[in-house]
């Protein structure tokens, strides 16, 4: 049984899906650079990684809050009227 779980939870982690990136010369050198100085060998997973954790960081700074004031309250009136 342990056997079989594990099969598909890779299965299901496995990269199927393919995204193609295009980078101008100075984007491309800059990425060289940064690759060598940093030692990262394979740019994929450091592309793929990077792109992830500006993601998570975006959905976690926009997420619905309990104390989000969509109305205004006696603090935050609009003073036009």
């Amino acid at each position: 049984m342990e056997v079989r779980r594990t099969i598909y939870r890779k299965d299901r982690l496995k990269r199927i899906n393919r995204l193609s990136l295009l980078l101008n010369n100075r984007e491309m050198r800059a990425l060289g650079i940064y690759c060598n100085r940093f030692r990262i060998k394979n740019k994929s997973e450091f592309l793929r990684e990077t792109i992830m954790k500006a993601i998570l960081k975006r959905f976690e700074e926009e997420h619905p809050s309990l104390w989000e004031e969509n109305e205004p309250t006696l603090f935050n009136r609009n003073v036009s009227q």
